[in-house]
C-alpha cells in the first residue's frame, strides 16, 4: 500500500450509523439526546431513550426540531464539565428560536451539581441523576407545567435490569449491556463513588435475555459494562457490600463475574463478549481462566493503573501496588498470550515527583500496552484529594510529563501493532472506514482495529484479514476469506 493511501485510513475509529428501529409511529414528541464521558453514560442514554419512548418520545438527530433536549454528562475531569457548558450555549441560541424546547441535564454532573445546575445554567428545566431515570415521565410532566423538575436521589437497588434499551446510533453489529452500577473503591481522585453510589449487580438471568434478544436481533458482539465489572455479584439483589448478610442459600448460589462471563459465553458461542472496565485490585485468575477457555471471549483488557509508583497508587488509594499489577500482568499474559491490555493513566496527582513520574515510565516499559487513556491530574471537588491534598504539581510539569507519557504510550502501540502484521486474523465489520469509502472497518479479538477493501463483504460479517501494513493505532490488510456468517 502506498503510503498516501495509508494516510488516508490511519487513526481509525468506530462509527456507527444511525439505526433506531424502537421509533414509533404514534410517537408524536422528538428527544435530541447527547452523551459524554464513559461507555456507561451512553449505555444508560438508551436506557433513558427506552423509557421516553413509552412517554411518546422519538429520538432524533436534529436539534433544531426537538421538544425535549437532554444531555448526558461526566464529571471525571474538569474539562468534560467545561464541554457540557458549552453545549448548553448552543442549546440556548436553539432554544431563543424554539422557546418551547425544554432542556434536561443527566448523569454524574447532575448528581455532582444538583439543583445548583439550575441556578447556574438558566437555560436547563430538569436535572436527573443517574438512578432517577424511571422518574422521567413526573418530571416531565413537571417540565411541562412551567415548574423546573430535580431527581438526583441515589438508589441502593435500580439496574435498570428491566429496561429493555433503544439501541442509540447504533451500527447494528455492537451493543453495550450494562451489569452492574456504582462503584465502592473511593479511589481519592474520583468522583463515581458520589454520583454513582454503591456497587450492586443486575440479576443474571435479565443479562442473558438481553443478550439473547440482541443475537436474535443480528448483533455479533457485546461488551458488559460496569463502573468495576470484576466487582459483579449477584447473591439476589442489594449492595455488594451487604453480602456478608446474605442466607447461607443466597451465598451457595451466588454468581461472580467469571460465572457470569461463562454462562453469556456458553449462551451465545458464536456471539463476541467484551467487558469493561477492570480493577487490578478485583480481577481474579478465574476470569482469566474463563477467558482463556472460551473463543468467542475476546483477548482484551482494559486494566486501569492510574501511576506506577506505589507511594502515589497508595495516595490514590488504589488499594494495589505496583508488584501486584506486575504478577496479575505476569498472570494474563502467561494464560492469554495473545491479550491486549490498555490502561488508565493519571500524571501531575498531588505530591508527584520525578522519581514517581520515572516509576510511572518504567511501568510502561514493562507492560508496553497495546493502547491507553492519559491524562493530567484534573482536582474535582468533593473528592477525598480536593479536601486533604494541595494540587501542587505545576501546570506546565503536569504537560511535560503528560507528553512524555504519551511518546512512550505511541512507541508501545506502534510495536504492538507491528507485531500483527503477516497474520490472518478474523475481523467483524462494524462500518465504512472513516478514511476511505472504498474500505471497511473492523476490530479483531484484541480490539485493535483494522481497515481493509471492501470488495464482497457487508456490515456483520466475520472476515478473515491479513494483515499487510499498521500505524500505531490501525492494523492496514487484506480480507483472504470469509470465516464465518449467520
Amino acid at each position: 500500500m502506498m503510503q498516501n493511501e495509508t494516510e488516508k485510513i490511519i487513526d481509525e475509529k468506530v462509527q456507527g450509523t444511525t439505526l433506531n428501529l424502537d421509533n414509533k409511529k404514534d410517537n408524536t414528541r422528538k428527544l435530541y439526546i447527547e452523551s459524554y464521558g464513559c461507555q456507561m453514560n451512553f449505555s444508560d442514554s438508551e436506557i433513558v431513550a427506552s423509557i421516553l419512548a413509552k412517554e411518546g418520545f422519538n429520538t432524533t438527530q436534529e436539534l433544531a426540531e426537538a421538544d425535549l433536549v437532554l444531555v448526558n454528562t461526566c464529571s471525571i475531569r474538569e474539562k468534560a464539565e467545561q464541554t457540557v457548558r458549552k453545549r448548553l450555549e448552543k442549546f440556548n441560541a436553539v432554544k431563543r428560536v424554539n422557546p418551547g424546547m425544554k432542556v434536561g441535564v443527566l448523569g454524574c454532573m447532575a448528581e455532582r451539581l444538583k439543583s445548583k445546575f439550575l441556578e447556574e445554567e438558566k437555560i436547563v428545566d430538569m436535572v436527573v441523576g443517574p438512578d432517577a431515570y424511571k422518574d422521567l415521565p413526573n418530571l416531565i410532566q413537571e417540565i411541562d407545567e412551567g415548574r423546573n423538575a430535580v431527581n438526583v436521589i441515589l438508589s441502593k437497588d435500580e439496574t435498570y435490569g428491566d429496561v429493555a434499551p433503544v439501541r442509540l446510533n447504533s451500527n447494528g453489529v455492537t451493543a453495550f449491556v450494562s451489569i452492574t452500577r456504582g462503584c465502592d473503591n473511593m479511589c481519592t481522585f474520583c468522583v463515581v463513588p458520589f454520583t454513582r453510589g454503591r456497587e450492586r449487580s443486575r440479576n443474571p438471568q435479565s443479562i442473558l435475555e438481553e443478550v439473547n434478544d440482541l443475537w436474535n436481533k443480528g448483533f455479533k458482539e457485546i461488551t458488559l459494562l460496569g463502573q468495576n465489572v470484576d466487582s459483579y455479584l449477584w447473591y439476589g439483589g442489594g449492595l455488594k457490600k451487604d453480602f456478608e448478610k446474605a442466607t447461607d442459600m443466597q451465598k451457595a448460589t451466588s454468581v461472580n463475574f467469571a460465572k457470569l462471563l461463562e454462562m453469556v459465553a456458553t449462551a451465545q458461542p458464536k456471539m463476541r463478549i467484551r467487558f469493561s472496565t477492570s480493577n487490578p485490585q478485583d480481577m481474579t485468575l478465574d476470569v482469566i481462566d474463563t477467558m482463556a477457555k472460551f473463543e468467542n471471549i475476546c483477548k482484551y483488557i482494559h486494566l486501569p493503573v492510574q501511576s506506577g509508583s506505589d507511594r502515589i497508587l497508595k495516595e490514590m488509594n488504589r488499594l494495589h501496588t505496583r508488584q501486584e499489577y506486575f504478577t496479575l500482568i505476569d498472570n494474563i499474559k502467561a494464560r492469554i498470550p495473545d491479550c491486549a491490555i490498555s490502561q488508565d493513566m493519571i500524571t501531575g496527582f498531588p505530591t508527584e515527583t520525578e522519581e514517581d513520574h520515572q516509576d510511572t515510565l518504567s511501568l510502561m516499559e514493562y507492560v508496553k500496552y497495546d493502547f491507553g487513556f492519559m491524562f493530567a491530574y484534573s482536582e474535582r471537588p468533593g473528592t477525598l484529594a480536593a479536601r486533604k491534598l494541595e494540587d501542587d504539581i505545576p501546570e506546565d510539569i503536569k504537560k511535560r510529563r503528560l507528553t512524555e507519557i504519551i511518546n512512550l504510550q505511541q512507541e508501545h502501540a506502534l510495536y504492538r501493532t507491528q507485531q500483527h502484521v503477516g497474520k490472518v486474523e478474523e475481523v467483524l465489520i462494524e462500518g465504512t472506514s472513516k478514511k476511505s469509502d472504498a474500505h471497511w472497518m473492523g476490530r479483531n479479538t484484541q480490539n485493535t482495529v483494522v481497515v481493509f477493501p471492501k470488495e464482497n463483504y457487508k456490515v456483520g460479517d466475520f472476515v478473515n484479514v491479513k494483515i499487510n501494513d499498521c500505524t500505531s493505532a490501525t492494523l492496514l490488510g487484506e480480507a483472504v476469506e470469509l470465516s464465518k456468517n449467520n
